[in-house]
């Protein structure tokens, strides 16, 4: 239970979202706290007076339910356990591993007087039969690894440790919760990554896309962790990986770019990968072609290609985009003519322009970030984010932050 006492956040949202007529679906890559968030919520229920007999809670990759093999059983044994009086609460772990479960949930919500909380580590559990079905009739909860600002009431630092150091840590180690476990101690955690990310290849992607080769995904993992950040389409990189001679598809033929875009929506799927589209400011349109991928934790990153320090723009930028995600934002890449602002942030009613970058200390480097923000016309809020730590807090209107500032802001 203790596992989540710092994710407050993510329990407001349970709390503001129960006993209103919509299934609570709480999505995100396996290991990051969804299970912990469920056991914080019926906590929170029970303290709040609803009695045990009016919580049902079963986690469905437990081999305590290996009976109940499609949605008919799953709905038996539910119901014989619904209570007489008052409302039900149901909260199910995982519920993808029963055969159309779906329909069992959508008669639970009919016949019953219930509130329902799932998990999924995929988003096929949102699928087209799914949302057919519920269409309307469920709110999503993306829950992410910790933030910067998690990590800090996570983990207990000696009182030498200064921010910045704590911020490198979190850039070496990302915000897996289970690795609070393990104490920053490098070989442990790495394999406490590799775990889970065995687990979401070998469940997550493998075991739900027939045919799916394990080889290919992996080339692709690497090649999208190599290019954080970046702009790539399916083609140039089944060119590249071919080029290589990683792989071969037949009889020497490149890999297909349609190849390729399987396998990066099979990772987008399982939360390991999110895609950002293009979005031409002036045009006010979404650009159909190339996107940028980040991923899910620099954890994973690090654990795959070996830490290293080199690439820290994109691995910055990597950070700013999951917390602008954290804050509800939908974030694009933003063209300005010929440059590119790295990200439009928008809400139904604001919207804010960032760049991020290492440092703002050279004149070319200041000339390069400033200038796409400059080419922008309208009065949203333009924010340049930077490790420096100076007084120049504004360049004619355009705000200047420390990137660790915000995160805590």
């Amino acid at each position: 239970m203790a596992e989540l006492i710092n994710r407050p956040e993510y329990l407001k949202q349970l709390i503001q979202n129960r006993d209103i007529d919509l299934i609570k679906i709480v999505t995100g890559i396996r290991r990051c706290g969804k299970s912990s968030l469920l056991d914080l919520f019926h906590g929170y229920l029970t303290e709040n007076g609803v009695p045990d007999s009016n919580i049902i809670h079963m986690n469905l990759e437990s081999l305590k339910y290996r009976d109940l093999n499609n949605y008919l059983e799953f709905y038996d044994y539910v119901s014989e356990r619904i209570a007489k009086d008052g409302k039900t609460y149901l909260i199910f772990d995982e519920p993808q591993t029963i055969e159309h479960w779906e329909k069992a949930i959508e008669s639970f919500r009919l016949d019953y007087d219930v509130d329902i909380y799932i998990t999924g580590s995929n988003a096929y559990l949102l699928s087209s039969e799914f949302s057919t079905l519920l269409s309307g009739r469920y709110v999503e909860i993306p829950m992410l690894p910790l933030s910067f600002k998690e990590f800090l009431t996570f983990y207990s630092f000696e009182t030498a440790v200064t921010l910045e150091e704590k911020f490198q840590k979190y850039l070496q180690f990302g915000g897996m919760p289970i690795l609070r476990e393990y104490r920053f101690n490098e070989a442990r955690s790495n394999q406490a990554l590799e775990g889970i990310y065995s687990t979401v290849v070998l469940k997550d992607i493998l075991q739900r896309n027939k045919g799916a080769e394990q080889n290919t995904l992996q080339k692709i993992v690497m090649f999208l962790c190599s290019n954080i950040g970046s702009i790539t389409s399916p083609n140039s990189i089944g060119n590249f990986l071919s080029s290589e001679g990683n792989i071969q598809t037949g009889k020497g033929k490149n890999i297909a770019g349609k190849t390729v875009e399987r396998y990066i929506s099979m990772l987008h799927s399982a939360f390991v990968f999110y895609p950002v589209s293009r979005y031409d400011i002036k045009g006010k349109q979404l650009l159909k072609t190339l996107e940028k991928n980040y991923i899910i934790d620099l954890g994973f990153r690090n654990m795959l290609l070996g830490y290293r320090d080199a690439d820290r723009g994109h691995i910055l930028e990597n950070i700013v985009f999951l917390e602008l995600i954290r804050r509800d934002y939908r974030v694009y890449i933003g063209k300005v003519g010929e440059t590119e602002v790295d990200f439009v942030a928008e809400k139904p009613n604001d919207k804010i322009y960032i760049q991020v970058t290492e440092s703002m200390q050279s004149e070319e480097t200041r000339q390069r970030e400033l200038r796409p923000l400059n080419m922008i016309r309208d009065n949203y809020e333009k924010i340049i984010l930077s490790m420096d730590r100076n007084y120049i807090t504004s360049y004619n209107g355009i705000k200047s932050l420390n990137l660790i500032d915000w995160l805590l802001s």
